[in-house]
């Protein structure tokens, strides 16, 4: 398919010069294939894998629409995890950065109501949140959908998988009849089609990259069940990518494995349902911060999560759903890029593999393990360490704040200061593992009363480093 401009389209001159800036020039496929129906106002369903431009695709609909001088919801985008929801708004907000004082609100579980009804008062625009969350608005009152034209549901299968569909539907009443629908999801089986077929009219269809990539290079391993951990610290040692995701089937082998693969030496973390919501958004910081290179997860904790420049998915379970593997392997090669799938699989799961290989049309590869040479007997360390600071947005704490600290009092340069993450009441920063601990020492100064406590723009702060 040849590459279409986003100046095909019949968007605002602020919206186009907005994508330009941001470096946004040509659609991908699912952007080109549904953006024509979106902007003409129709019911979408739009199938394409997770990473393929979907945010930009419903996004720009919702902008090019929007009324600012309307101080109601206009707009809500339901998503199956917090995660997901902030990476949505987020980018909603990027997109939306030229056309004036456009309002997106997150709501989402894990946070106070409170403060969220608070902002809510204040008038929203655009709500991003998970379906829980929003029911619990609207039992109350606090959210009024009433004035919605336009409708998202982001993976809609997931949500259906995790048992949100009693919630959407009441969603979906407290909506407006002649509101715009699209749903987006990375699979649409025929009981999500018909789970989901009531709160869609006459919807145009769209189905685009539902297949692994070409640029990624799958490689199947048969290893005896009680191999398999030891297999996945041989793979890290040999393929050595910067970042690895790591799949299991339940909590508990994601646990043991992740335990595992820290007696070997990996800075490994584990990503499952029985953590707190604080536990699971510090994991995420520490991957994506690189303070963490393996992340070892279930499916479940896993969804909604959008991994920038992932070196590779292990997968260590097989999966029963052909499908769920081609999600899971999406992980790697996004936007382009080259990437590495490795799979594990038992004698017993053979016949798992098979249902994959008639879902690809094709014949996966196998290698044996005795082709892994493991030069390096020991694991890398992970390249940074994460400084965590008891202060965030509510403290009125920014990045240039944190940065301006750590390169002038702690004596840092530019290049030793990675990704700073500011959150309501916690910050954190990436800095290189060879530095952390000096910067740490210089950041606290002279004559504080506790060893975790440092002075950021004229105030004190309890901090600590969280090294994997």
């Amino acid at each position: 398919m040849k590459p279409s401009p986003f100046t095909l389209l019949p968007l605002n001159a602020s919206l186009l010069t907005n994508l330009a800036t941001l470096g946004y020039h040509e659609m991908t496929p699912i952007q080109a294939n549904s953006l024509p129906y979106v902007l003409e106002g129709r019911d979408l369903i739009a199938q394409a894998r997770t990473g393929s431009g979907k945010t930009v695709a419903f996004g720009l609909g919702l902008l090019h629409k929007l009324d600012t001088a309307r101080p109601a919801v206009q707009a809500l985008v339901l998503c199956p995890t917090r995660e997901l929801a902030d990476q949505v708004a987020g980018e909603l907000r990027r997109l939306a950065r030229s056309e004036g004082n456009i309002r997106v609100v997150t709501l989402t579980g894990g946070t106070p109501l409170r403060p969220q009804a608070a902002s809510l008062d204040h008038g929203a625009h655009i709500i991003v949140g998970t379906p829980g969350r929003i029911r619990d608005h609207l039992e109350r009152g606090t959210l009024d959908l009433r004035q919605t034209h336009t409708l998202v549901l982001d993976e809609a299968d997931r949500m259906t998988d995790m048992g949100f569909y009693d919630e959407i539907a009441g969603i979906v009443r407290a909506c407006p009849e002649t509101r715009q629908t699209l749903l987006f999801s990375a699979t649409y089986p025929d009981d999500i089609r018909q789970a989901t077929r009531d709160f869609l009219h006459d919807p145009a269809e769209v189905v685009v990259e539902t297949q692994p990539s070409d640029q990624i290079e799958q490689r199947f391993y048969e290893v005896p069940f009680g191999e398999r951990d030891a297999a996945v610290g041989r793979l890290l040692r040999h393929f050595r990518p910067d970042s690895a995701l790591v799949f299991c089937n339940t909590k508990a082998h994601c646990r043991g494995l992740a335990e595992a693969l820290r007696t070997q030496g990996f800075p490994a973390l584990a990503l499952h349902g029985d953590l707190e919501q604080r536990e699971r958004d510090e994991i995420l910081v520490l991957f994506a911060n690189r303070s963490c290179s393996v992340l070892v997860a279930t499916d479940v904790a896993a969804r909604g999560l959008d991994i920038a420049d992932l070196g590779a998915v292990i997968i260590a379970d097989v999966s029963r759903d052909p499908e769920l593997h081609v999600h899971r392997v999406g992980r790697t090669g996004r936007a382009g890029a080259s990437g590495l799938a490795l799979t594990l699989c038992a004698p017993n799961e053979r016949k798992w593999i098979g249902l994959i290989e008639v879902y690809q049309n094709a014949p996966v590869q196998w290698h044996g393990l005795d082709e892994v040479v493991t030069d390096e007997p020991q694991a890398t360390p992970a390249p940074t360490v994460t400084l965590c600071i008891l202060g965030g947005r509510k403290d009125r704490l920014r990045p240039g704040d944190v940065l301006g600290a750590l390169t002038g009092d702690a004596g840092l340069t530019r290049e030793q200061v990675g990704k700073i993450t500011v959150a309501q009441s916690i910050t954190y920063v990436a800095l290189d593992r060879d530095v952390a601990d000096q910067a740490f020492e210089r950041l606290r100064g002279e004559g504080l009363p506790a060893r975790d406590v440092a002075t950021i723009k004229g105030r004190r702060f309890r901090t600590r480093l969280i090294k994997v």
